[in-house]
């Protein structure tokens, strides 16, 4: 299949070349970042055998017009999107915590929850709310960046405390945060969807933060399906998402998670093209327009082409 497993390119001013799970990134003059969003996918910290044809093309397209749609609330990293696989932006030092934004309690805050706590990252919750129950208003439960190993949960009091981000940088932050999750709320409502968790990552250059990485897509948010939310909720039954929930589930029936000793279950054709066609469904839902795959040409030499021709506009 005309699927993007790596890249190894030599481009024009490269300076660095980075592999990352499911991107690869060349640093283009110590300014620029050359972004390609790779077929690979993970799950449970683990890169699955096969590339799954078009969804890096997926979330970098979604990526994009999710920064282009909230680039009046705080500028962004990008500087263009040559293909749908790519996209170049300049380099910002990263803030060292990742803003994870909750309006729903789901995932790892309901785990927390129904094991008896009612404070996540020093946000106090009620008692007496169910999994996937709206919250009285969304909070912020930022995690750390680790460099190896897992992100980890920490609290506004203990970042400051830490000198992590600076008080004023973070107020900054929080104000972003709460802004752009209001957004893509109103734009997912639109879509007949809830967006009822997501993380935002921040970059400085200079003293300007910029909006980095990639947002609003199945692989940093959940979604849930708006129609039917409540009367599931009221039988207390599980919520239809739209994420990438599906491809843990397939891998847990077939005895996966990412222990030690466990094997990635044998990803026949079948399932690589089913995996596909779940994420081409996933950008048709929340971008609301039919998906558009390009021209059958080696997808490798298409790439190259198009941030090589992006490079010399820059």
């Amino acid at each position: 299949m005309n699927a993007i497993k790596e890249t190894h390119f030599n481009l024009p001013g490269q300076t660095n070349y980075y592999k990352g799970k499911v991107r690869d990134v060349y640093t283009i003059d110590n300014k620029y970042l050359a972004m390609v969003v790779t077929d690979r996918i993970s799950a449970f910290d683990v890169v699955l055998p096969e590339p799954i044809p078009y969804k890096g093309q997926v979330l970098n397209q979604i990526a994009a017009r999710f920064l282009e749609a909230t680039a009046d609330i705080v500028p962004n990293w990008v500087i263009s999107v040559p293909d749908p696989s790519v996209t170049i932006g300049r380099i910002c030092e990263p803030f060292k915590v990742e803003m994870v934004i909750r309006g729903y309690l789901a995932g790892h805050a309901w785990r927390e929850y129904s094991a008896g706590k009612r404070q996540v990252c020093g946000e106090s919750l009620p008692e007496g709310l169910k999994e996937n129950d709206i919250l009285p208003e969304p909070i912020i439960t930022p995690t750390t960046k680790a460099s190896v190993g897992h992100d980890e949960d920490i609290s506004r009091a203990e970042i400051l405390k830490q000198n992590i981000v600076s008080a004023d940088d973070y107020a900054q932050l929080e104000a972003y945060t709460k802004a752009l999750f209001k957004r893509g709320t109103e734009i997912a409502a639109k879509q007949g969807l809830i967006l009822v968790d997501t993380k935002y990552e921040f970059g400085k250059v200079n003293d300007q933060i910029y909006l980095i990485d990639e947002i609003h897509t199945p692989d940093s948010s959940r979604y849930f399906y708006k129609e039917g939310y409540e009367e599931r909720q009221q039988r207390g039954e599980a919520q239809k998402q739209l994420s990438k929930e599906f491809v843990r589930k397939w891998l847990i029936e077939n005895g996966f998670q990412g222990k030690d000793g466990q094997v990635v279950p044998v990803m026949t054709p079948e399932i690589v093209q089913s995996i596909s066609e779940r994420y081409i469904e996933l950008y048709e839902q929340i971008i609301g327009e039919p998906f558009v795959k390009p021209d059958n040409e080696s997808v490798l030499n298409r790439v190259e082409t198009g941030i090589k021709t992006a490079l010399t506009n820059l």
